[in-house]
């Protein structure tokens, strides 16, 4: 049994691990940068009073 390879796990036990590509790991920070970035539209729209495209100049 000593003469079989090595291999590694595809899914790490560390979840906030930063790794690149299509890994579970990754899609976690996706997911996290999404949710800051909403929330910071909503601070942004709650507080200033005008919406988010405001700034922008579409409406």
């Amino acid at each position: 049994m000593s003469n079989s390879p090595k291999t590694t796990p595809l899914v790490s036990d560390e979840r906030n691990v930063w790794r690149w590509g299509l890994t579970p790991e990754s899609e976690i920070w996706n997911g996290r940068f999404a949710m800051i970035g909403f929330l910071s539209v909503v601070l942004l729209e709650v507080f200033s009073g005008q919406g988010f495209l405001h700034f922008w100049g579409i409406f």
